[in-house]
């Protein structure tokens, strides 16, 4: 049973979601995590995206329950209005980092190290998708390496598909999609009305929870910020 609730269009009615665990001695400088709130009406989101928002979550309670002290805030956004145009990463973005349109920078642009996001479903981290920032390699290998066991063990040089992460890459950010196990994920669920919680794979979720702590923390234990490409062009957001 759903209850749906609609909101006029007359006001503002969208909100993206954040928690942190503060950093120590780089406390101004940010890793963040996201994955998205918002559905397709067909069902309940389950795969797309309230696993990725779960996952991430978890990953923040993993690392809080350990005494975990990262020298970078890490910093959790569960992001509104992806599948209408990734409308609330890019008000995140405008708001806190940078102007696309004329590529003006914002102070807490030079702070961000890095964002990482979950938007493949509800199948097993199996690597990272490097967004064409090749600079990163020799770094995510470092990164992975201590979760081959879990089976994480690809890096691929291109993105993945659209999803929040682009509108980090768009800014200068690098900003990364985890590579999963697509399972039924295209095939069944993805934006269908089959897209329910008994499809989640509870073994699987509890994997990627665990890959997204350990890289998350070994990324803001790292003595500098992950490298960036070149800043890009100004651009115009996408319409929709």
């Amino acid at each position: 049973h759903i209850d749906t609730q609609y909101f006029e269009e007359t006001d503002k009615n969208g909100l993206n979601l954040f928690g942190e665990l503060p950093g120590t001695d780089l406390p101004s400088e940010v890793v963040l995590i996201g994955a998205h709130l918002d559905t397709e009406p067909g069902a309940t989101g389950a795969t797309d995206n309230a696993a990725g928002c779960a996952v991430m979550m978890e990953a923040l309670r993993i690392l809080k329950a350990i005494g975990a002290k990262p020298r970078r805030t890490i910093r959790l956004a569960l992001w509104d209005g992806e599948e209408s145009g990734r409308l609330g990463s890019i008000a995140y973005v405008r708001d806190h980092l940078a102007d696309i349109k004329t590529m003006t920078l914002k102070p807490e642009h030079e702070k961000l190290s890095a964002y990482y996001n979950i938007d493949g479903g509800t199948g097993r981290i199996r690597g990272i998708w490097m967004q064409y920032n090749l600079a990163v390699r020799p770094i995510f290998q470092q990164l992975i390496e201590p979760l081959r066991d879990l089976g994480v063990t690809t890096l691929a040089a291109r993105g993945d598909g659209a999803s929040d992460y682009l509108s980090f890459d768009e800014a200068g950010i690098p900003g990364f999609q985890f590579m999963q196990d697509r399972l039924e994920f295209q095939s069944r669920t993805h934006h269908s009305n089959m897209d329910y919680v008994d499809r989640v794979q509870q073994d699987d979720v509890v994997q990627m929870a665990v890959v997204v702590a350990s890289v998350a923390y070994q990324t803001a234990m790292r003595d500098e910020r992950l490298p960036r490409k070149p800043l890009p062009a100004p651009k115009a957001p996408p319409q929709r």
